[in-house]
């Protein structure tokens, strides 16, 4: 228990400082590691088995809507990014480019993809020549970069990993039926996979997408009064279609121009992760995605040889594993305590303590990581409370993520009366808005930003101005 306690006090205060915190259990659970290269990171095996577990069941959501898997080049011609003014106006800043290749200097510039609309596009625009090769609905899981000038472990980097979809339709309706589809797969994967409860909403004119006419996305709010953009589906409409010339013979025999999306989520879904479920401890996993779901430690003394004990718990494994991601901890070296702290940083759901004692009695100790509670369990109802503990872990992450955000909810008319609170404390702003510019920019002054625009009329009346407020609007301080 010494050991234990010492090691815990090497995580910083989540109160005092969460972003030192957020960084520690980053590096201190493997979930990634610094790179050599200015604002990336390599993300270690842990972390990577997070991100494939989110991946498994994103592509599955993704193939089941009806989408095909595909892959495109790195590097961009810098003329296909030209094409469309708004575009290359929205990612200027970020862009890596590429001026020399094979010892010389290339005739074209080269983008390294910051997002690849523009070389999709261009490649849609030679496969779609008559209305029956509509829809298409192409996804790429792909690594991109954009050039961040202050960057923090999964939340922004230089380089960053995630799936990008793009469809092309031929009708506006269908597009919007698209976007608004894949907008509700993610909130599905956030809510009942990352256990995160989200809001859902559209971006302003000047927080969305570059070359967008429609924005939509689903935001978090982390513990420290934070919120994150975790994803965001665009209704692109024809203005990419015009760039690069994709006419298609429509059911009248005339000309048309497809409809087009995009929509995307990226590792950024692990620092959600991180920040919303996060304790002193270290990570929490929520189970329908954590590598981990099971760790076995066996607890070894002189009442019985050490071979005989991996050989029991090696069989309670093989029992487990047809239904659980299970994992033995077979290290030597360290104490049961020094173990039972590494798992808890590493935010496994459950532990398994199995000794001489509990092989003899065909029972095991079993440890719950968010509640904290011990029981003794018989191997033959291990299956079964296992599975149950494990689902009530996972309801349990989204009833206390759900409650902390109420409290971090509020609704107030003027921004002169909740300034100094959404500048110290954080939190959801729910507000009205005239949906001019110039009331939008008054929220730098504290650091904060227009987050989406929802269904709801609460406020009649602009936080900043008193014009009418056509819906209400979420503000807060955001990643």
């Amino acid at each position: 228990m010494n050991d234990q306690k010492k090691s815990q006090q090497t995580l910083p205060d989540i109160q005092a400082s969460f972003s030192d915190w957020y960084n520690e259990i980053v590096y201190q659970a493997e979930l990634a590691d610094h790179a050599p290269v200015r604002g990336c990171i390599v993300m270690r095996p842990y972390g990577y088995a997070l991100w494939e577990e989110i991946k498994k069941v994103l592509d599955k959501k993704i193939k089941d809507t009806g989408h095909e898997n595909a892959q495109f080049p790195l590097l961009i011609p810098e003329s296909f990014l030209k094409r469309e003014a708004e575009h290359i106006e929205g990612f200027a800043p970020e862009l890596a480019v590429v001026t020399h290749a094979g010892g010389k200097k290339l005739e074209e510039p080269l983008v390294v993809r910051p997002t690849s609309e523009t070389i999709i596009h261009y490649m849609f625009a030679q496969w779609i020549r008559s209305w029956r090769d509509l829809p298409l609905k192409i996804n790429q899981w792909a690594n991109v970069v954009r050039w961040e000038m202050r960057s923090r472990p999964f939340l922004r980097t230089t380089e960053f990993w995630w799936q990008e979809g793009h469809t092309a339709h031929e009708t506006a309706d269908e597009a919007l039926l698209e976007a608004k589809t894949m907008l509700n797969e993610y909130i599905d994967l956030a809510q009942n996979y990352l256990a995160i409860p989200v809001l859902a909403g559209k971006k302003s004119e000047s927080e969305k997408f570059a070359g967008a006419d429609t924005t939509f996305t689903f935001e978090g709010l982390m513990q420290d009064g934070k919120a994150l953009q975790m994803g965001t589906s665009h209704m692109i409409s024809q203005q990419f279609a015009h760039a690069f010339g994709m006419k298609y013979q429509d059911r009248t025999g005339g000309e048309s121009y497809p409809y087009l999306t995009s929509w995307g989520a990226t590792t950024r879904l692990i620092g959600a992760v991180i920040m919303t479920h996060g304790d002193q401890k270290g990570l929490i996993m929520p189970p329908r995605v954590a590598p981990v779901q099971v760790i076995i430690v066996p607890i070894y003394n002189k009442s019985m040889p050490n071979a005989d004990v991996d050989t029991a718990i090696a069989s309670l494994k093989k029992q487990l594993d047809a239904q659980l991601r299970v994992k033995i901890d077979s290290d030597t070296q360290s104490t049961p305590g020094a173990k039972f702290y590494k798992w808890e940083l590493k935010g496994v759901p459950v532990r398994l303590e199995i000794g001489p004692r509990d092989i003899q009695q065909q029972t095991v100790i079993m440890s719950n990581r968010v509640t904290g509670e011990k029981q003794t369990v018989a191997w033959q109802d291990l299956d079964r409370v296992l599975q149950e503990t494990l689902a009530s872990i996972q309801a349990l992450l989204f009833d206390r993520a759900y409650a902390r955000r109420a409290t971090q909810w509020h609704k107030c008319a003027k921004l002169t009366a909740f300034a100094h609170d959404l500048e110290t404390k954080g939190g959801f702003y729910q507000t009205g808005w005239c949906r001019k510019r110039e009331c939008e920019a008054k929220l730098k002054e504290y650091k904060a930003t227009t987050r989406c625009l929802i269904e709801e009329r609460q406020f009649p009346v602009c936080f900043n101005c008193d014009a009418d407020s056509p819906s209400d609007v979420i503000i807060a301080r955001s990643y």
